[in-house]
């Protein structure tokens, strides 16, 4: 387990001094994604680097090589 330290003052301050913009209402209009083959109930977003863009999947493996690892990574 990660040792977290949090410091709390006594002043009002600013926490967020700017922030991201301009992204849209959905996730459809970002520019790097990509639902033109449609929406259905299941489907999660999957990066494809040859268009750099992340596409709308029901598979998470396409393809003949149907191999999956999920690295969450280390917190």
């Amino acid at each position: 387990m990660a040792n977290i330290k949090v410091r709390v003052g006594s002043q009002n301050a600013n926490k967020v001094i700017s922030s991201l913009s301009g992204g849209g209402d959905s996730l459809a209009q970002l520019s790097d994604v990509d639902i033109s083959g449609g929406l259905q109930n299941g489907m999660v977003l999957v990066f494809n680097s040859t268009t750099s863009k992340f596409e709308a999947t029901l598979e998470l493996t396409p393809g003949a090589t149907q191999n999956l690892n999920i690295n969450g990574g280390s917190f």
